[in-house]
């Protein structure tokens, strides 16, 4: 129909997406590493160490308390979105989760320059599937516990998740998670250089 109905149909369409989007985007873009490192005292957090805003470099700052708290709030924010998106804009949970992903890797609140999205993916896969959020946590804490190298860790966790998908039968959620992993090894291209030629710092290093 031209006359109204093809509108409106597109309307209920898009309008619901686009707040998803949105919703999204405006949890991922909160910088919680910037805010907290600031409110402690320890400083800019992009001052520090590789400048990155994630609760890696919050490690640097010597806060382990705030590395943590950091981490958990990167999570909090992936998994929220979708977790909203659910509940309230049904259908769009993709969206959200993407928002959320883009927003804290390219938040416009720190002109775009924001984190390697790690610990967001992670919320992000466990509000859409939680045993695939499980096989996320297994790849990434495990790794981090035997070669304590936070990029090597990162981008596994990262690539276990569409992986992990197609296993498990969410086909549905491959090309989002396929994506995401991709935006995960590109933040980490300098990780990877450095890694190339063995000069990539382990966990609790002041650099890097």
């Amino acid at each position: 129909m031209i006359n109204g109905g093809i509108v409106l149909d597109t309307e209920i369409i898009w309008k619901p997406a686009v707040a998803a989007l949105m919703l999204g985007y405006l949890l991922g873009s909160i910088p919680f590493g910037v805010l907290l490192t600031r409110a402690a005292g320890a400083g800019d957090l992009r001052q520090i160490g590789s400048g990155n805003i994630g609760a890696t470099n919050v490690l640097r700052t010597g806060r382990k308390g705030l590395a943590a708290a950091t981490l958990l709030l990167d999570l909090a924010k992936g998994w929220c979105a979708v977790v909203i998106a659910t509940a309230f804009l049904p259908d769009n949970e993709q969206l959200a989760a993407a928002g959320a992903f883009i927003g804290h890797c390219y938040p416009l609140c720190l002109a775009f320059r924001g984190g390697k999205g790690v610990a967001t993916l992670m919320g992000i896969v466990l509000a859409l599937h939680p045993p695939l959020g499980l096989v996320y946590a297994v790849v990434w804490l495990g790794l981090l516990g035997t070669l304590r190298i936070s990029s090597v860790a990162g981008m596994a966790a990262a690539a276990s998740a569409p992986v992990g998908a197609a296993v498990l039968g969410r086909f549905e959620l491959v090309p989002l998670l396929l994506a995401l992993a991709l935006i995960v090894v590109w933040k980490h291209r300098e990780n990877i250089s450095r890694l190339l030629v063995g000069a990539e710092p382990k966990i609790g290093s002041k650099r890097g």
